[in-house]
């Protein structure tokens, strides 16, 4: 038993000094210390040994187990260690080289024209107001001047959110009128961007859901040639001086007198083509003086004061201005286009 513990503890070593892996190392374990191992099937055999074999060879088998257990400790520290300077070799990090410049996200192209339109308000002494996306009809319609009946009120042309038709996904932002005149006294002038939603088939200038800006002034003196004035310059300075506008009568039920406000086929130039649908122009904006039931609904004077309010379709004007020529890009989230902004 001596001669087999002996040759064991010489196999064992040897083979644990040349373990290359951690697998290989758990294995010569399991072969040698194991339950079923090597020297676990010679201790088996002491009940055979006379009483003074067994405590000599008893203190040989300990011996050799601690040996075997030193040896393979320090083999498992010598391939943890040897990996780790394998890995850091693998992963180390050259200090001169370049860095990569990581790449940055941008504006939205709805974000960009946003932003410059408030920009251009702002300018002009507006301020920025906001109010509900889910809003009453007492609000979106009535207070509108815009009474049951109206088209616009039909369920055809408006989410409605209850089936008494009293509360429902804003068509417009004109809303901001009331709410702002109703807490705000005059002088007021302010713009309200935001979404808006109607049932409207998607075309290239059309979507269920898109972006308004509704602009108004209250004061002393605002007549039509004020209303003019300030969206030509709002044109100009978004589009570029000498940018060709037309005003065309309208109605809308919340100012009198109304009109229509375009700006020349930036895909064309006025010829005629698909995005313009032959017209040469672009429809942006409907604007007018307010009504004066409007005004006196919110308790202001139209003996004293009068005003003017506008309501600027956002993707229209952000078509115009990079030159997109179908509205359907703006949402469709194609990186490929987004990319060029």
């Amino acid at each position: 038993m001596k001669e087999k513990l002996e040759q064991i503890r010489a196999e064992a070593l040897a083979a644990l000094a040349g373990a290359k892996d951690a697998q290989e190392l758990d294995g010569l374990r399991v072969k040698y210390l194991g339950k079923k191992g090597e020297l676990t099937a010679v201790l088996k055999m002491m009940g055979s040994l006379s009483a003074e074999e067994r405590p000599v060879m008893g203190q040989l088998a300990n011996e050799v187990r601690e040996a075997l257990t030193e040896a393979l400790s320090q083999r498992q520290k010598a391939i943890e260690e040897a990996a780790l300077n394998q890995r850091l070799e693998a992963e180390k990090l050259d200090v001169t080289i370049p860095g990569k410049r990581p790449e940055l996200g941008h504006k939205h192209p709805m974000s960009i024209a946003l932003d410059e339109l408030k920009e251009i308000f702002i300018g002009m002494g507006f301020q920025v107001a906001e109010g509900p996306e889910i809003e009453l009809a007492e609000y979106n319609f009535t207070k509108l001047n815009t009474e049951e009946g109206h088209p616009a009120r039909e369920w055809g042309d408006t989410f409605y959110i209850k089936e008494d038709s009293s509360l429902l996904l804003r068509t417009q932002t004109s809303p901001m009128q009331v709410r702002v005149m109703e807490k705000q006294k005059p002088p007021i002038r302010i713009i309200a961007p935001g979404r808006v939603y109607r049932k409207d088939e998607v075309d290239a200038t059309h979507s269920p859901m898109f972006h308004q800006v509704e602009g108004l002034v209250i004061d002393k003196g605002v007549t039509m040639a004020d209303l003019k004035g300030t969206l030509n310059a709002f044109v100009e300075a978004l589009y570029g001086k000498g940018t060709k506008t037309r005003f065309r009568p309208h109605h809308f039920p919340f100012t009198e007198p109304s009109c229509e406000v375009d700006v020349q086929c930036h895909a064309c130039g006025g010829k005629g083509c698909r995005v313009c649908k032959g017209e040469g122009w672009i429809e942006l904006l409907g604007a007018g003086m307010v009504h004066p039931k409007v005004l006196e609904g919110c308790g202001i004077d139209t003996d004293v004061y009068s005003g003017f309010a506008f309501g600027i379709g956002v993707e229209r004007m952000a078509m115009r201005r990079f030159s997109i020529t179908d509205l359907r890009l703006i949402f469709e989230n194609d990186m490929r286009f987004l990319s060029q902004f």
